[in-house]
């Protein structure tokens, strides 16, 4: 059995795959080629993403954003994971999740200490919001030639967690 290796995600040529199980998969491919787009743009990284299901490449990545939010707001995302990826530009750990719900979790972890820690959220378009978000967050709207209307929160990391695969 071989291991599915990252895909580069196009930001030209919207795709669902890897995101087929989700009922919002066309918005959730959107969301997901918006970030690809962003990294490309400020500091041409190649956005990849690998398979986050049990026992795929990228679980230890959702486990990883799992034990943060449980960690940090006693949090746990209902919804099951579909993809991951994890990278570091200029100094600071970005590791994503997408889920087959449409949510998108991104955690933003400088490297230095001191520096910005955050986890944000995303909501496809056309998605509710998940009830283990619903009365801890507010969501903010932005407009996206890809992904439709984003609706986004965050928050901010308070303890020390060892960044995955750095």
């Amino acid at each position: 059995m071989s291991v599915p290796a990252p895909h580069a995600v196009d930001f030209t040529t919207v795709s669902t795959a890897g995101l087929e199980s989700s009922p919002v998969a066309p918005a959730l491919a959107g969301l997901r080629a918006n970030e690809a787009r962003y990294f490309h743009t400020k500091y041409g990284h190649v956005f990849t993403t690998e398979p986050a299901g049990g026992g795929e490449p990228g679980a230890d990545l959702a486990a990883w954003v799992a034990d943060l939010l449980a960690t940090e707001r006693d949090l746990v995302i209902a919804s099951p994971p579909l993809e991951a990826t994890t990278f570091v530009v200029e100094g600071t750990s970005w590791t994503y999740v997408f889920y087959a719900s449409g949510l998108s979790i991104n955690v933003l972890y400088g490297l230095e200490p001191g520096s910005k820690r955050a986890v944000g959220f995303k909501l496809s378009d056309g998605m509710e919001v998940p009830p283990e978000l619903a009365d801890k967050f507010k969501f903010a709207r932005q407009r996206s030639k890809l992904a439709g209307t984003i609706r986004g929160s965050f928050f901010i990391i308070k303890g020390e967690h060892t960044p995955p695969r750095t």
